[in-house]
């Protein structure tokens, strides 16, 4: 499977000596190294056959933001509908959702940080080994709010329902949560967006919740079995 990475964002800057990029996290995570396309500078493949599987990163934008690189990535992902599998995490979920006829907005549920579990609506081939819930770091406020057509929920929770989806009319797969995300990263992420984005307590609750079982290496082999097809 040749996979590349749609790079759609970047850790705040302090820890990227520590952490790495996102690319590296998922590098990690997966057993890389792959191609990675900047697409907030424009860069992508030549051609969407080029590569097997696309995977599409988290990022502090808004899959709604009138930004230059939103309406082109909903393009490109429209593009490879059918011709290349197709795989999002976090802001990667919200941008396909909304390229897929689905629609995101900014939660009055307000931010999730921290583990969340959510739970197995439907068992697929590719989970294996399998699990009735999972745990996983987030850190999102934007949520899908309307379920793409073609589409079917995998996991969800009270606070995300549509936590992970596939598509029954191409082969793309998605995740509210970051799989890639070790819970040290987890943990700096909060503290350094604290009394900015939230305050101390729900930092210091949500940085807690990080030391509890965390399945994202159950995920990872989730994404690798499905990208095997």
């Amino acid at each position: 499977m040749k996979l590349a990475i749609l790079e759609t964002g970047a850790p705040p800057e302090a820890l990227r000596p520590m952490f790495g990029t996102y690319p590296a996290m998922f590098e990690r995570l997966l057993g890389g190294p792959f191609p990675r396309f900047d697409v907030q500078a424009g860069e992508y493949p030549a051609q969407v056959e080029d590569h097997d599987a696309y995977l599409v990163t988290g990022s502090s934008a808004g899959a709604y933001d009138p930004l230059p690189w939103i309406e082109p990535l909903k393009g490109f992902l429209r593009t490879a509908k059918g011709r290349a599998r197709l795989v999002g995490v976090c802001f990667g979920h919200q941008i396909m959702a909304e390229a897929f006829g689905g629609k995101v907005i900014k939660s009055p549920k307000g931010w999730g940080i921290g583990l969340h579990t959510y739970e197995v609506i439907e068992h697929r081939p590719w989970m294996q080994p399998p699990a009735d819930r999972i745990s996983a770091a987030v850190s999102h406020q934007d949520q899908v709010v309307e379920q793409p057509p073609h589409s079917r929920v995998l996991l969800a929770s009270a606070f995300t329902p549509f936590a992970a989806l596939e598509y029954d009319d191409q082969p793309a797969v998605s995740f509210q949560f970051h799989p890639e995300f070790d819970p040290a990263y987890a943990a700096a992420l909060i503290d350094a967006r604290r009394g900015t984005r939230f305050d101390d307590a729900f930092a210091d609750g949500a940085i807690a919740s990080l030391h509890g079982e965390n399945d994202r290496e159950l995920v990872g082999r989730w994404i690798k079995r499905w990208l095997e097809g």
